[in-house]
Protein backbone atom coordinates (compact mmCIF):
# COMPACT_ATOMS: atom_id res chain seq x y z
CA UNK A 1 0.00 0.00 0.00
CA UNK A 2 1.52 3.25 -0.85
CA UNK A 3 1.60 6.51 1.51
CA UNK A 4 -0.32 9.16 0.28
CA UNK A 5 1.50 11.90 0.98
CA UNK A 6 1.58 15.61 -0.40
CA UNK A 7 4.27 18.06 0.46
CA UNK A 8 2.88 21.12 0.71
CA UNK A 9 6.16 23.42 2.13
CA UNK A 10 9.83 22.33 2.31
CA UNK A 11 12.71 24.13 3.91
CA UNK A 12 15.28 23.81 1.07
CA UNK A 13 18.30 25.91 3.00
CA UNK A 14 18.11 22.97 5.75
CA UNK A 15 20.25 20.53 4.08
CA UNK A 16 22.74 23.09 2.97
CA UNK A 17 22.86 24.99 6.26
CA UNK A 18 23.10 22.13 9.04
CA UNK A 19 24.16 18.32 8.87
CA UNK A 20 21.14 16.35 9.59
CA UNK A 21 22.01 13.38 12.39
CA UNK A 22 18.44 12.15 12.94
CA UNK A 23 15.21 12.61 11.65
CA UNK A 24 11.59 12.57 13.21
CA UNK A 25 7.48 12.83 12.19
CA UNK A 26 5.46 14.62 13.99
CA UNK A 27 1.88 15.98 13.96
CA UNK A 28 0.60 19.71 14.52
CA UNK A 29 -1.78 20.83 16.52
CA UNK A 30 -3.64 23.29 14.71
CA UNK A 31 -6.99 25.48 14.43
CA UNK A 32 -9.58 24.93 11.70
CA UNK A 33 -8.75 27.94 9.41
CA UNK A 34 -4.74 26.72 9.88
CA UNK A 35 -5.52 23.49 8.59
CA UNK A 36 -7.62 25.29 5.50
CA UNK A 37 -4.09 27.65 4.64
CA UNK A 38 -2.31 24.67 4.97
CA UNK A 39 -4.33 22.44 2.51
CA UNK A 40 -4.18 25.25 0.61
CA UNK A 41 -0.43 25.45 0.36
CA UNK A 42 -0.53 29.07 2.11
CA UNK A 43 2.54 27.87 4.85
CA UNK A 44 5.95 28.85 4.84
CA UNK A 45 8.86 27.22 7.25
CA UNK A 46 11.82 29.18 5.92
CA UNK A 47 12.57 30.74 9.35
CA UNK A 48 11.32 28.07 11.54
CA UNK A 49 12.92 26.52 14.39
CA UNK A 50 11.47 23.77 16.90
CA UNK A 51 11.69 24.65 20.85
CA UNK A 52 11.64 22.08 23.16
CA UNK A 53 10.85 22.34 27.04
CA UNK A 54 11.24 18.71 28.28
CA UNK A 55 7.64 18.31 28.16
CA UNK A 56 5.90 19.98 25.00
CA UNK A 57 7.76 20.51 21.09
CA UNK A 58 6.84 23.48 20.00
CA UNK A 59 7.14 25.07 15.97
CA UNK A 60 8.20 28.61 16.11
CA UNK A 61 8.23 31.35 13.76
CA UNK A 62 6.34 29.22 11.13
CA UNK A 63 4.21 31.06 8.98
CA UNK A 64 0.61 29.85 8.17
CA UNK A 65 -1.34 32.59 6.19
CA UNK A 66 -4.91 33.64 7.26
CA UNK A 67 -7.15 31.67 6.04
CA UNK A 68 -9.89 34.04 3.69
CA UNK A 69 -12.91 32.68 4.41
CA UNK A 70 -12.34 32.51 8.28
CA UNK A 71 -13.23 36.35 8.69
CA UNK A 72 -13.10 37.31 12.92
CA UNK A 73 -12.34 33.16 13.37
CA UNK A 74 -8.81 33.83 11.99
CA UNK A 75 -5.47 32.69 13.48
CA UNK A 76 -2.69 34.60 14.33
CA UNK A 77 0.21 33.81 11.28
CA UNK A 78 3.38 33.48 13.58
CA UNK A 79 1.84 31.75 16.34
CA UNK A 80 3.60 28.82 18.16
CA UNK A 81 2.06 25.64 17.43
CA UNK A 82 2.49 22.45 19.43
CA UNK A 83 3.99 19.57 17.61
CA UNK A 84 2.61 16.15 18.75
CA UNK A 85 5.42 13.62 19.83
CA UNK A 86 5.55 10.92 21.76
CA UNK A 87 6.87 11.54 25.00
CA UNK A 88 10.05 9.42 24.72
CA UNK A 89 10.99 11.53 21.47
CA UNK A 90 10.16 14.70 23.23
CA UNK A 91 13.04 13.31 25.95
CA UNK A 92 15.70 12.48 22.86
CA UNK A 93 15.39 15.72 21.73
CA UNK A 94 15.78 17.36 24.57
CA UNK A 95 18.62 15.45 25.66
CA UNK A 96 19.98 16.36 22.07
CA UNK A 97 19.46 20.19 22.32
CA UNK A 98 21.00 20.53 25.45
CA UNK A 99 24.56 20.12 23.75
CA UNK A 100 26.09 22.44 21.71
CA UNK A 101 25.57 23.35 18.66
CA UNK A 102 22.45 20.92 18.46
CA UNK A 103 19.37 22.09 17.28
CA UNK A 104 15.90 21.10 15.36
CA UNK A 105 15.42 22.30 12.09
CA UNK A 106 11.86 21.78 10.17
CA UNK A 107 12.22 19.95 6.77
CA UNK A 108 8.45 19.74 5.31
CA UNK A 109 5.40 20.05 5.87
CA UNK A 110 2.95 17.28 4.33
CA UNK A 111 -0.43 16.30 4.56
CA UNK A 112 -0.31 12.33 5.23
CA UNK A 113 -3.67 10.56 5.30
CA UNK A 114 -5.60 14.34 5.46
CA UNK A 115 -3.36 15.30 8.06
CA UNK A 116 -0.78 17.54 8.52
CA UNK A 117 2.54 16.21 9.44
CA UNK A 118 5.78 17.55 9.67
CA UNK A 119 9.05 16.18 9.56
CA UNK A 120 12.09 17.51 11.76
CA UNK A 121 15.98 17.17 12.39
CA UNK A 122 18.35 17.32 14.58
CA UNK A 123 20.71 19.45 12.98
CA UNK A 124 24.48 20.58 13.86
CA UNK A 125 25.55 23.70 11.86
CA UNK A 126 28.05 23.68 9.04
CA UNK A 127 30.98 25.78 9.05
CA UNK A 128 31.45 27.93 5.78
CA UNK A 129 34.52 25.58 4.88
CA UNK A 130 31.72 22.52 4.90
CA UNK A 131 29.36 24.67 3.05
CA UNK A 132 31.95 25.08 0.16
CA UNK A 133 32.86 21.80 0.29
CA UNK A 134 29.39 21.15 -0.85
CA UNK A 135 29.24 23.72 -3.31
CA UNK A 136 32.13 22.02 -4.83
CA UNK A 137 30.87 18.24 -4.73
CA UNK A 138 27.72 19.87 -6.34
CA UNK A 139 29.07 22.29 -9.56
CA UNK A 140 31.09 18.18 -9.66
CA UNK A 141 28.33 16.39 -10.17
CA UNK A 142 26.21 18.59 -12.22
CA UNK A 143 29.40 19.24 -14.77
CA UNK A 144 29.49 15.09 -14.89
CA UNK A 145 25.92 15.16 -15.51
CA UNK A 146 26.11 17.84 -18.40
CA UNK A 147 29.37 15.34 -19.99
CA UNK A 148 27.18 12.38 -19.56
CA UNK A 149 24.11 14.04 -21.62
CA UNK A 150 26.49 15.27 -23.86
CA UNK A 151 28.08 11.84 -24.58
CA UNK A 152 24.24 10.19 -25.10
CA UNK A 153 23.17 12.78 -28.05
Amino acid sequence: MAENLKVVATNRKAGFEYFLLDHYEAGLALKGSEIKSIRAGQVSIVEAFVEVDGVNAWLVESHVAPYEQANRFNHDPKRRRRLLLHRKEILELWDAVRQKGVTIVPLRIYLKEGRAKIEIALAKGKKLHDKRAAIAKRDEERELGRQDSGQRK
